[in-house]
């Protein structure tokens, strides 16, 4: 991508699209356009359509979506499926219509079936069931690979799909009902410390094990994905081949649940005790990713999960100081 390249960041408020702008400015991209959602409705496909006549990106990054964590996914499973599949269709197609070089779609490691082997391979999507708590928003992200697939068969597109593990970092969501679980942990055990509460509760066993990105490592990721040369971006998307246009990003390291919260209780300096409610559900039991094709190409993530615990801890302190 040319620095001075217009590109088109959706979802620029969100954690992730966020950190692509952060990153795009900081690598010294000038022509950035973003649209907020009262600006742009993206599930709406005239408004669409009107935004990519008018400002002919030449490159996306499709980072807007429905998001939540297992209660929100549980509550709202008609909106993660019809806003995410109605955001996503709009946008590629309307990237084709309108010439886009390259797109890069934004997915989720919930795509891979509930009772995946470990680590994660690309090749392990559509090989099993999914967890049912996150089914909707996961057949949407899979309709949306699918649909970066079937453009680049038909059309001779470039569009990506790259698939994040578990995010976290500035401008993360820290709604108790709706965040996922690491957001959600820094509120809790920092409103414990507050009040001086003698405990605090965690949802499910703490078996489960997770993955952690840091959200600008993620950034950095894509951008890095979107500025390789034709050459390594076509190996990536080789249309021709029985494989999906399909990259894994991660750091290849989980921790079970359990450390997690004990982590997350250290960095923010809870003293109570940590205890956990059996009844409430664990969601997959593991999600690790598979990062050899992005090792590959010479990327790896740089920040520990102590230090992006720490930094993100700092910005949900920040945001409610305002």
């Amino acid at each position: 991508m040319d620095k001075h390249a217009k590109i088109y960041v959706a979802g620029h408020r969100g954690l992730v699209g966020s950190a692509l702008v952060r990153n795009l400015e900081s690598k010294g991209y000038t022509n950035l356009i973003t649209r907020t959602h009262a600006e742009l409705n993206l599930t709406n496909q005239i408004a669409t359509q009107r935004f990519f006549e008018k400002e002919k990106p030449e490159y996306v990054f499709l980072a807007a979506a429905k998001v939540g964590g297992i209660h929100a996914n549980n509550t709202y499973p008609a909106e993660f499926v019809h806003d995410n599949l109605a955001i996503q269709t709009n946008v590629i197609h309307e990237s084709y219509r309108s010439g886009v070089k390259r797109l890069l779609f934004l997915g989720s490691s919930c795509i891979y079936p509930r009772d995946c082997p470990q680590p994660i391979k690309e090749e392990y999507l559509l090989t099993g069931p999914l967890e049912p708590t996150n089914r909707p928003y996961a057949l949407a992200k899979i309709a949306g690979i699918e649909m970066c697939w079937s453009y680049n068969r038909q059309y001779g597109t470039q569009y990506l799909a790259a698939m994040p593990t578990n995010l976290y970092g500035p401008g993360d969501n820290y709604d108790l009902n709706n965040s996922h679980v690491l957001p959600a942990l820094i509120r809790k055990f920092h409103e414990a410390k507050i009040n001086n509460q003698p405990t605090v509760t965690v949802w499910g066993t703490g078996i489960p094990r997770r993955e952690f990105l840091y959200s600008d490592d993620m950034a950095d990721a894509c951008v890095y994905l979107m500025h390789l040369s034709d050459e390594k971006f076509n190996t990536i998307l080789n249309p021709l081949s029985s494989a999906p246009p399909l990259v894994n990003v991660g750091v290849g390291e989980d921790i079970s649940i359990k450390d997690l919260a004990e982590l997350v209780k250290q960095t923010v300096g809870y003293q109570g005790e940590l205890t956990f409610d059996i009844t409430k559900p664990d969601g997959t039991p593991r999600k690790l990713m598979d990062v050899a094709s992005l090792s590959a190409l010479g990327w790896r993530a740089d920040t520990t999960l102590m230090d992006g615990i720490s930094r993100a801890y700092k910005d949900y302190i920040l945001g409610i100081a305002k």
